[in-house]
């Protein structure tokens, strides 16, 4: 008890001598900010190869505790080749295709990056999401080797900084340096923000990799360590015996990410539901420092990031989550926290957010519980639904939450963890079931066809005209396809890029048939309108929403303000439909066409955003 009185202290004091960067902000409520953003995902290193001085090399991808080695030969891929294509390297292995997909490397870096800022501020972009940068070895970096610094290979000088990161003790901050990746991260931030665009990390306080530095100092002296606190284990080696008695917990049993150990838990934990509990208290103490080290690097609040996405955020205690928020409110008022809270019961049902968004844990959740029902409204699937299916889904989830945290949900569509939205739109299966074709060789992973463009294009517009900040999965703006995880990663397709045909068949036995891939400029083109469109009406932001027609696939909603009003209607029926309209003299925003009277008839598969003219 003592302990957690002193540590309640310690926060007290924080929380009043910081210097807040917005006090505006109420502590039980989302930063403002979060409503207008129009959020851009980024997967740096699939995003673009800014420095080639800095590509990987076979021992930075390497874990050899986990015998995790690529294979003989292995070098960075081409980024122009075809996915569905084997690398030499690859040609010899006798690991499967999808194994050996978690060995590529195409070398996006933080550089990358920067050089597509403009471009990010053409589209329209206000918000990015970093999947995590941390030192890492994997693809997906969720295995940490330091939370306190950016992957070597995303900088410009990884050799350099690995000769910092040796000669720092990494469970003592005040001998933390800044590497040439860090200090490119920091620029990083300081041009998004000269650009009005906000910028999050992603973490996972969850667990770390197996060559995570506290880990390792585990692994040598085992039970004689100072951080066997930290994790989860039930047994140490017995150097006496020729057995290895080690055993502890990883996140969801895959050993290679070792769970931090849970404490102070009430009740049964059980997978997908939340729990009340917390995490080591050295470990949770290393995490704040961190999380501290990125708000406000060497006590800048203006250098530092906007907040956090938080990776499994279900796996972790409430009282942990309760604490996090207070330390970092104390540090940054106006930081944005958003957890992923997905799966109950995979891939039937669907986590309730609610108890994570009562003002005193996060400010958002990456809300698929919404893209879900809209796509079985707006894709063709083995479960459509109609559209009072839709209107009843949408509300069940929205009139669970406050006004303002609904109001500052990242809308998400697709992510690292899920199809492309063009591919999703494709195929009929049910939401992320055998949604690649390892699971299903049916799937489709090629161009989609006409009418999924149509369809994913009525989605879009309600994406950017319901409640909650939309979200875009980089690359989705260019046309991108692909299967979920790991085939939703390929590198991006720049338009200045020539990109060798794909193999429309994959990985199957079929006859290889190959179609051109590449930057699409209509796609691009929309996604700007529609962006353009959100940024240009606030009401479309702040305002409400009210379902003016939901019947068998027509469907018609209004977001109003005592101000302004947008009507929003879409025809997914066969035949032409008309709609009534509450008055007259309205222009599609999307066309720039009028609509002199009160009545207006709309194409099938077509989709209008109306705007009253005085």
């Amino acid at each position: 008890m003592k302990s957690k009185l002193i540590f309640s202290a310690t926060l007290s004091i924080i929380f009043l001598s910081c210097t807040y960067a917005n006090a505006s902000t109420p502590f039980n409520e989302p930063p403002v900010w979060a409503r207008q953003a129009i959020w851009y995902q980024i997967f740096v290193e699939r995003f673009n190869n800014g420095d080639k001085t800095n590509d990987q090399e076979i021992e930075n991808i390497t874990v050899p505790n986990m015998n995790i080695v690529p294979p003989a030969g292995w070098k960075t891929s081409e980024w122009t080749g075809d996915w569905f294509g084997k690398d030499e390297w690859m040609k010899g292995s006798d690991k499967s295709f999808n194994d050996l997909l978690q060995y590529r490397r195409y070398g996006g870096d933080l550089q990358g990056v920067l050089d597509k800022l403009d471009y990010l501020q053409e589209l329209g972009i206000t918000a990015i999401y970093l999947n995590p940068i941390n030192d890492a070895p994997s693809l997906h970096k969720y295995d940490a080797r330091n939370y306190h610094h950016v992957d070597i290979n995303f900088g410009p000088d990884p050799e350099g900084d690995q000769k910092i990161i040796a000669n720092e003790n990494p469970g003592d901050p005040t001998t933390w340096h800044w590497t040439s990746a860090d200090k490119l991260c920091l620029k990083l931030i300081d041009e998004c923000h000269k650009r009005d665009i906000k910028i999050i990390m992603d973490y996972s306080w969850n667990h770390t990799g197996t060559m995570f530095w506290a880990w390792l100092d585990i692994l040598r002296n085992q039970s004689a360590s100072k951080y066997k606190d930290w994790y989860n284990i039930s047994s140490f080696d017995n150097p006496l015996t020729p057995e290895n008695e080690f055993k502890y917990d990883g996140w969801y049993g895959n050993a290679y990410m070792p769970e931090f150990r849970k404490t102070d838990i009430k009740g049964e934990r059980i997978g997908g539901k939340p729990y009340e509990g917390n995490i080591d208290k050295g470990a949770k103490q290393h995490i704040f420092d961190v999380t501290k080290r990125w708000l406000a690097p060497d006590g800048d609040l203006s250098k530092g990031i906007d907040g956090f996405r938080l990776d499994v955020a279900d796996q972790i205690g409430l009282a942990f989550w309760r604490d996090y928020r207070s330390y970092v409110r104390s540090v940054k008022q106006d930081a944005y926290l958003i957890g992923e809270i997905w799966w109950e019961k995979w891939p039937t049902t669907m986590m309730d957010p609610t108890p994570y968004l009562q003002g005193d844990m996060f400010d958002a959740v990456m809300f698929y519980q919404v893209y879900r029902p809209a796509r079985y409204f707006f894709a063709k699937t083995n479960n459509d639904i109609d559209a009072r299916q839709l209107k009843d889904s949408l509300q069940y989830h929205w009139n669970k939450l406050n006004k303002k945290n609904l109001k500052a949900m990242m809308n998400v569509s697709s992510s690292h963890d899920a199809p492309r939205l063009l591919t999703d739109f494709y195929n009929p299966n049910n939401y992320k079931f055998h949604a690649n074709p390892n699971e299903n060789p049916a799937y489709k992973t090629g161009k989609p066809d006409k009418e999924s463009y149509a369809r994913l294009q009525l989605y879009l517009i309600h994406l950017f005209t319901t409640v909650g900040a939309p979200q875009i999965w980089n690359g989705e703006e260019m046309g991108m396809w692909g299967a979920d995880d790991p085939f939703g990663r390929k590198p991006l397709w720049w338009k200045e890029l020539k990109f060798k045909p794909e193999n429309r068949n994959n990985i199957s036995k079929q006859k290889p048939v190959y179609e051109k891939v590449g930057f699409n400029q209509a796609t691009f083109n929309f996604y700007k309108k529609l962006i353009q469109i959100r940024k240009s009406h606030p009401v479309l932001v702040d305002g409400e929403i009210e379902f003016l027609i939901s019947s068998d696939k027509k469907l018609a909603y209004k977001r109003y303000t005592d101000k302004d009003e947008i009507i929003v209607l879409f025809n997914l029926e066969a035949n032409k439909q008309i709609f009534d309209l509450p008055s007259e003299n309205y222009i599609d925003l999307i066309t720039g066409k009028k609509i002199p009277g009160n009545k207006i008839k709309l194409k099938s598969m077509e989709g209008l955003v109306l705007k009253k003219q005085f």
